[in-house]
C-alpha cells in the first residue's frame, strides 16, 4: 500500500520530529540499548568508516551525465539522489562531505551504518516504525526545507532487491525537489552474500558515477500519477544498471 503523508499529518509531526532532526549530524543517543550494544555500535560504525574510507581513498571516479545535475543546481531546487543498496560502499565516500540528509530506522544494525556515515558528514534522520513511517518522511522534508539534499538507497535497509519504494516520489511530491537517479559502477569488485548481494569495490579501480535524467512529481498529483512515477523511478534505476554493466565491460 502507498503511503504518504498528507498535510494535516505533517502538521501533526513536525513537534515530534524537531528535535530529532535538529542534531542529524550528531550521532543519535544510545539509551536504549544495552551496555554491550553501545560498545559494539561504537566500535562497528568506526570499522565500517575505516574501511570505506581505506577502500574509497584509492577508487577513481568519472563522471557520467553530471549536467542533469547541473539541471537542478540552475532550477534552483535540490537534488534527492536515490540508488541502489548494493552500491553504497562507492556512494558513501564519493557523496562525502556535502551534508546529504538519508533516512536510517531505528534498529541496532542500522546503528551501525549511521555512526559510519555520519563520519563522511552526512545527517541522518530516523524513521518511524509507526503510522508508516510517516515520522521519518516529515523529518526528509524538513531537512530538505532547510536547504539539505536528501538521499535514499531505495531498495534497502532489507529489499526486496533492485524494486523501488515510495519514498522518494513522496519527498519529491511535498518538496518540490527532482529525484534524481544514479548509480556507481566499479569496473573490478567483489561480491558478498549479503541479501543484496552488496558490491565491495577493488582498491584501485576506476568507477563511474552515472546520473540520471531528473524526475520531477506534482504536488497535487492526480490519478494513478505517483505511481506512474515509481514506475518511472525503476526504469531509470534499471537502464541506468544496464549503462554501468556497459562501461563495465567496454
Amino acid at each position: 500500500m502507498t503511503c504518504v503523508a498528507n498535510d494535516s499529518e505533517i502538521a501533526t509531526y513536525f513537534p515530534l520530529v524537531s528535535d530529532r532532526i535538529e542534531n542529524a549530524f550528531q550521532f543519535h543517543p544510545l539509551d536504549r540499548f544495552t551496555f554491550f550494544q553501545r560498545i559494539t555500535i561504537r566500535m562497528v560504525g568506526l570499522a565500517y568508516y575505516l574501511a570505506v574510507r581505506t577502500i574509497g581513498l584509492t577508487l577513481r571516479f568519472e563522471s557520467i551525465g553530471v549536467e542533469n545535475l547541473d539541471r537542478i543546481k540552475t532550477d534552483g531546487r535540490l537534488p534527492i539522489y536515490t540508488a541502489w543498496h548494493d552500491r553504497i560502499l562507492a556512494c558513501t565516500y564519493f557523496f562525502r562531505d556535502r551534508k546529504i540528509i538519508v533516512l536510517s530506522s531505528q534498529s541496532l544494525d542500522s546503528e551501525y551504518t549511521a555512526r559510519c556515515i555520519q563520519r563522511f558528514g552526512f545527517g541522518i534522520v530516523k524513521g518511524s516504525s509507526s503510522r508508516g513511517g510517516v515520522g521519518g518522511l516529515v523529518g526528509m522534508i524538513r531537512m530538505m526545507n532547510k536547504g539539505f539534499p536528501a538521499a535514499f538507497t531505495i531498495d534497502g535497509p532489507r529489499g526486496p532487491r533492485y524494486q523501488v519504494k515510495m519514498g522518494p516520489v513522496a519527498l519529491a511530491q511535498k518538496t518540490g525537489n527532482p529525484i534524481l537517479p544514479f548509480v556507481i559502477e566499479c569496473k573490478r569488485f567483489w561480491r558478498l552474500g549479503s541479501w543484496d548481494r552488496l558490491q565491495l569495490p577493488k582498491p584501485f579501480s576506476p568507477a563511474a558515477v552515472i546520473f540520471g535524467e531528473p524526475i520531477y512529481v506534482a504536488s497535487k498529483p492526480g490519478n494513478g500519477e505517483l505511481e506512474a512515477k515509481l514506475l518511472e523511478l525503476q526504469s531509470s534505476l534499471d537502464e541506468l544498471v544496464m549503462r554501468g554493466e556497459q562501461w563495465r565491460v567496454s
